[in-house]
């Protein structure tokens, strides 16, 4: 029955010899609750693996110095998850190396200990991606794997201007996702600026109002964190 949690509780209870310690009712309300958390963090680790996070980070590890222009508060309500079951967006900027994708996958990773499924992508592999799906025939399909998460990353959005093929490929991410998924997206253009970046103003219209409606925006400042963590080192 691979009750591996209540087998590794009671053997513990027996090599300990603290059987003894409990009544039968508490004995097996032990095991039980053993098998639960069991249960539950393979769970929250098969959520993780599949997420493909390409960075590790949680809460917990966020750098809240002043200098870096992060509401602790507002980030804490976010780290509880109700933007998900909101289908808010958060829109996270800021110049290279301040942390953005750090707070992106710490929130993502938060969101798969509650219970969600998340994917992370880096948008420029993700659009590379799509365009040879829509080459051999896949494309619906890769859409229809986006689309059945709780919660997507695109990461370093904007790197490059979007094409045609990439344009609508964003278009129809954002529309199955409007009102039935949350989306984080991370960049080092300003939000004003992703306008320019998508091109063709009747799309971009479509896509940023809406991405932006119902969004937090998360504005990052300071130096970089791993041009510090180099110098630290030194």
């Amino acid at each position: 029955m691979k009750l591996h949690g209540m087998h590794n509780a009671f053997m513990t209870a027996i090599e300990s010899g603290k059987t003894d310690h409990y009544t039968l009712d508490q004995f097996i309300s032990m095991i039980i609750d053993a098998e639960w958390d069991e249960r539950h963090n393979r769970r929250i680790e098969r959520s993780i693996a599949n997420a493909r996070f390409h960075y590790k980070s949680n809460i917990e590890s966020i750098n809240f110095d002043q200098s870096r222009n992060i509401d602790r508060n507002l980030i804490l309500r976010l780290a509880e998850c109700s933007f998900v079951e909101k289908n808010e967006n958060i829109l996270i900027t800021g110049s290279t190396g301040v942390g953005k994708s750090f707070l992106g996958t710490a929130l993502g990773y938060q969101a798969c200990i509650e219970g969600y499924k998340v994917s992370y992508f880096n948008s420029a592999k993700l659009f590379a991606k799509l365009k040879m799906a829509k080459a051999d025939g896949t494309y619906l399909r890769e859409l229809m794997k986006i689309q059945r998460q709780d919660v997507i990353i695109l990461d370093d959005f904007g790197l490059q201007s979007l094409d045609s093929h990439n344009r609508i490929a964003l278009l129809e991410i954002i529309e199955d996702r409007h009102n039935n998924g949350s989306i984080i997206v991370t960049s080092q253009i300003p939000v004003q600026g992703w306008y320019d970046i998508i091109g063709e103003k009747t799309i971009a219209d479509a896509i940023l109002d809406r991405l932006i409606h119902q969004s937090h925006r998360v504005e990052l400042h300071g130096e970089s964190m791993r041009k510090k963590k180099s110098i630290n080192k030194g």
